[in-house]
């Protein structure tokens, strides 16, 4: 199976958000949802919605005449594509540097390096388990 990017744009992400807290939902729900925010008309949100079903982020299911969408792309695989994209766009996609960046330009607390810290080392510790069963 080909390996899909999830890459959103800013509008994508905000008709994503609302339908991962109402799916599955119709259109209008997300209009209504999004109305502190944007200020796009119904067909508006049902164009994009409509495109982004074409795109294989939503998928719709119909019931009468109700149409309700469902996320095909789930949070955590839109924010991989995301950070893919950034790390390619910004670090030629270098993760490393990426990283270096993200620690050194940010005042991190002592806990959230400790954090941090944990997490490479239990990455390590399984994927060198991992290693040796191969």
């Amino acid at each position: 199976m080909a390996k899909v990017d999830h890459q959103l744009t800013a509008g994508e992400w905000a008709i994503m958000q609302a339908v991962w807290e109402h799916e599955p939902c119709a259109a209008p729900t997300v209009q209504e949802s999004l109305q502190g925010w944007k200020k796009w008309t119904y067909s508006t949100v049902k164009t994009m919605m409509d495109r982004m079903v074409t795109k294989k982020l939503l998928k719709t299911e119909r019931i009468r005449n109700l149409i309700l969408y469902r996320s095909v792309v789930t949070r955590p695989q839109a924010q991989k594509g995301e950070i893919t994209g950034a790390i390619r766009r910004a670090f030629n996609g270098a993760l490393t540097p990426m990283m270096q960046f993200l620690i050194e330009g940010n005042d991190l607390t002592a806990e959230q390096l400790s954090e941090l810290e944990a997490t490479i080392k239990k990455e390590k510790r399984k994927r060198s388990g991992n290693s040796r069963k191969r």
